[in-house]
């Protein structure tokens, strides 16, 4: 089997594989973070922080406990464990470090543990047989193409305030109008290139 180059695999998960406009996953931490820049960079920087590190806990797992010991049907389980307490952790920093932002992401930070977009790059890397370097390059860049799309879609949503909107659009329905819009932008635009 060819092994996919690491430039390649970096755009797949930045733009052609975009985990929240092309794949769907992670949405409510999408309609419900964007409202600002600031929260939006807040929580774009623990996804981040939690795809790579999962990706790259996830494949040792994987790699050196479960396949030697004939468990990969644990590959679920564990990868669960793995970003809840990665969560814990990112959670534990932003709480002692940065008590602003921890007030501002309220929920929504807790809530990464069950982001399926976390999980969905770690089952990834699995079934798409990355060695240790392309799941880790996978994870980066999909928590990158998801920090994009995050502030992307936070600056239009501020920017929109000064736009008079009928009030029956304004809220959930124009955010899901400008992931429309974004998305039909990403497919267009990044899916046609070929790698």
């Amino acid at each position: 089997m060819v092994e996919k180059a690491l430039f390649a695999i970096f755009m797949d998960g930045l733009f052609i594989k975009n985990f929240l406009l092309i794949q769907f996953l992670g949405l409510c931490s999408f309609v419900g973070v964007t409202k600002d820049v600031k929260s939006a960079a807040g929580m774009s920087g623990a996804v981040v922080f939690v795809m790579a590190m999962a990706s790259t806990v996830s494949y040792l797992i994987y790699t050196y406990i479960l396949i030697p010991t004939k468990m990969e049907f644990l590959d679920l389980i564990s990868f669960i464990v793995v970003i809840a307490a990665l969560v814990q952790l990112v959670e534990f920093v932003v709480r002692k470090n940065i008590p602003s932002l921890y007030r501002s992401l309220g929920i929504y930070l807790p809530l990464i543990t069950t982001n399926c977009a976390v999980l969905g790059v770690v089952l990834l890397n699995v079934s798409s047989t990355y060695n240790f370097m392309q799941s880790v390059v996978f994870g980066i860049s999909a928590g990158l193409g998801y920090t994009i799309v995050m502030l992307m879609m936070s600056a239009i949503r501020e920017r929109s305030t000064f736009v008079n909107i009928p009030s029956s659009v304004r809220g959930l329905p124009q955010a899901f109008f400008i992931a429309t819009m974004l998305s039909m932008a990403f497919v267009n635009y990044f899916w046609v290139i070929p790698i």
